[in-house]
């Protein structure tokens, strides 16, 4: 199989266990290995690779996703696009569970994390002023209402360290600051595709309402349990909307204001 690809997807070992003619390969790359193996098919005359950011069986918590090994190979296959759907919470009581959200801002509130490609002796400082890419994003809003998904066309992420939840005063806090969504993986991934020159969207599937809602009562926190209960009750749609994603994607047609960074620029 021709290993090359056209782009990558960043879920769960269960969204391509039903593909056909999956070839799953190693990769070893400058900052060690990537979260698991790598999985390529073909979908839609589109040579895909699919990547569990956690790893296989969720081995990795979130500030231990060996963040930069898992772009890095992305962009040693080819893969120009990213697609990455994650598990998320609301901020805000318009935005229910169940719901997507396709961010266009993050807020970064993690601590420690290997964030950049450009450690020297080459420095670059690529701007994440408009973090995602505008092309993807559009065609991600037109497919989830398309599929009759209630989907958002816009959000602020605020990405936490984790592996903890909120407490009720930082989930008020960020609720008043008007930031939409909140989740623990964003940052750096989205950012190191920026670095990279790849096109990157975020799909967020909101599984509950982070610390509960200010006046809610009737709204606990979130627990685990919740998150993974209601990301498989909605894991079919997240599936459908990936596919759909997938077929409507065109190189030809793809315009956007990313920028295009060659390995080679980085001096690895």
């Amino acid at each position: 199989m021709d290993l090359k690809v056209d782009l990558g997807v960043f879920g769960g070992s269960g969204f391509y266990a039903f593909l056909q003619n999956v070839e799953e390969i190693e990769i070893d790359t400058p900052f060690g290995k990537p979260s698991d193996k790598i999985a390529i098919a073909e979908y839609e005359g589109k040579k895909v690779a699919f990547l569990p950011r956690h790893g296989k069986n969720h081995q990795f918590p979130p500030h231990m996703i060996p963040y930069r090994a898992n772009m890095y190979a992305m962009k040693k296959l080819g893969a120009k696009k990213i697609l990455a759907p994650t598990a998320s919470g609301s901020l805000q009581p318009h935005i229910k569970p169940g719901d997507f959200v396709i961010t266009d801002q993050f807020i970064d509130r993690t601590t420690g994390r290997k964030d950049t490609f450009f450690d020297g002796p080459i420095t670059r400082h690529i701007s994440p002023a408009h973090p995602y890419c505008s092309a993807l994003r559009e065609i991600a809003i037109n497919t989830g209402k398309d599929l009759g998904i209630t989907t958002h066309e816009k959000g602020t992420v605020v990405v936490i360290q984790g592996p903890r939840f909120s407490t009720v005063s930082e989930s008020r806090w960020f609720s008043k600051m008007g930031w939409e969504v909140i989740n623990m993986t964003q940052y750096p991934e989205s950012y190191l595709a920026r670095e990279l020159g790849m096109c990157y969207v975020n799909i967020a599937l909101i599984t509950d309402y982070d610390a509960g809602l200010e006046g809610r009562d009737d709204i606990p926190p979130v627990t685990e349990e919740e998150v993974l209960k209601v990301f498989e009750q909605n894991n079919e749609k997240v599936k459908k909307m990936l596919f759909e994603i997938i077929k409507r994607t065109n190189s030809e047609n793809h315009k956007c204001n990313c920028p295009n960074v060659e390995l080679s620029e980085l001096g690895i």
